[in-house]
């Protein structure tokens, strides 16, 4: 769904609610004129000599709150109709009520033949209205609701105070003045343009909020879970990073051994909730150490560190990551959790070719480049020398002096897939993880 079908959804929504709420207000505030005729009955009728103004009054207010439910009616269908012209109709509903709170005082005037309640608490229910067209999102609507409510106010007010010679002048009720009426239409005017401020404010917040979802799903589309909230924030701030571009990483290859053998003596179920416990704390581990998992490999997986943001000391994380994990893996077995497990993690650091591979409809983060080729080498001489985590020279001198105190020199030598002549370093596990 685009921004535009998402803000007039969002529209419709606000006009039910607007409506929802008139009807509350208006419901109240009938029933306080109710209250308030029944404890000042006598002043009432000293002002309105009649009871036409009170009766006007309920059932004008019966009327727009009827009318109300009538848009509560039409925006519950929630049809094309009203998605292509929430805009036109906003505008169309904004002077029917307007409209219909300026007949109101009409007819009290002409049925009471006093002016007095153009200078009564009844006169402010314009602002109730040009308040809640904040709902619709438009500075020109509101502004539009505004001017609308103070030009029917003083039209009206300028009618019964200087040509209606049929309102009597009373000394104890006198006329409404110019300064009056002006004074009152320029403050409609003035809260019509601060409701559309609001709006305003409120609807750009909303597209923008709209849009960061967005890319943030755009995101989770190409990364799946497997990212850290740090690097999604990053890769929002940074979405350049996403396109074709080379870039010094660390690549991860983790293999869990004897894997196959595992299978055959177990369960499906029994398999994969042994897969789920292990990927489960180690996806953990990952990410707090800011690497992305690229793929699953079945019984193992490629993970990043440095792309697609650059977080810090790269090769310094990826090898945090790793002892954490073998770490995690001997207390998991610990504890029961886990039958007893090892695995074979290669570390190799260089440069790598990263960016988004696919088409419009579906694409992936791909890094390529000898980097991944290297480290997956190096994850299976594990086998060769019966150890848990092997890591390149390269990663080797990148590394801290205290980190670096818990490997051994292992060898030189060629690496299937490259004629350079790799140094790897073999982690030492009698030597206690605790000085990490």
């Amino acid at each position: 769904m685009s921004v535009e079908e998402l803000f007039n959804s969002e529209i419709s929504k606000s006009e039910r609610l607007r409506a929802l709420i008139l009807i509350g207000l208006l419901g109240l505030e009938a029933i306080s004129l109710l209250v308030i005729y029944f404890f000042y009955s006598e002043e009432y009728l000293y002002m309105f000599k009649t009871h036409i103004a009170i009766y006007a009054i309920l059932i004008f207010t019966a009327i727009i709150i009827v009318y109300e439910f009538f848009v509560l009616y039409l925006f519950g269908k929630r049809n094309k109709f009203q998605f292509r012209n929430t805009q036109l109709f906003g505008y169309f509903n904004s002077f029917s009520e307007v409209s219909l709170l300026s007949i109101l005082l009409i007819f009290i005037v002409e049925y009471s033949n006093q002016a007095i309640i153009l200078q009564a608490p009844a006169t402010l229910t314009y602002f109730i209205f040009i308040v809640l067209s904040t709902f619709r999102l438009n500075f020109k609507l509101s502004i539009f609701t505004g001017t609308l409510a103070a030009f029917e106010f003083i039209l009206i007010s300028i009618y019964y105070s200087t040509y209606f010679a049929n309102i009597p002048v009373d000394n104890a009720h006198p006329d409404l003045t110019g300064m009056q009426y002006l004074g009152q239409g320029l403050i409609m005017i003035i809260t019509g343009i601060a409701a559309g401020f609001v709006a305003d404010l409120i609807k750009k917040k909303m597209i923008v909020s709209w849009n960061n979802i967005k890319e943030k799903n755009e995101v989770i589309d190409l990364f799946g879970q497997q990212i850290s909230p740090q690097i999604a924030d990053n890769i929002l701030k940074n979405q350049k990073e996403l396109s074709g571009t080379r870039k010094k990483v660390c690549i991860m290859f983790l293999d869990i051994r004897e894997f196959t053998p595992f299978v055959d003596r177990h369960q499906p179920e029994e398999v994969v909730a042994y897969l789920n416990t292990l990927f489960g704390f180690m996806i953990n581990i990952i990410e707090s150490h800011h690497g992305v998992i690229n793929q699953f490999l079945g019984d193992g997986f490629m993970a990043t560190f440095g792309a697609p943001v650059f977080i810090g000391n790269s090769s310094q994380h990826a090898t945090e990551a790793s002892l954490e994990i073998i770490d995690q893996l001997n207390s998991e077995f610990n504890k029961g959790n886990i039958p007893e497990t090892r695995i074979g993690i290669g570390l190799h650091y260089d440069e790598a070719v990263t960016g988004n591979i696919g088409s419009s409809i579906r694409k992936q983060y791909s890094i390529t480049g000898k980097v991944v080729i290297i480290a997956s080498r190096i994850e299976q001489l594990n086998k060769k020398y019966n150890s848990q985590l092997l890591i390149s020279e390269e990663v080797y001198n990148h590394l801290n002096n205290v980190t670096q105190n818990t490997f051994n020199w292992l060898v030189a030598s060629k690496i299937k897939g490259s004629e350079k002549l790799f140094s790897i370093y073999k982690f030492d596990e009698d030597k206690s993880l605790k000085t990490l």
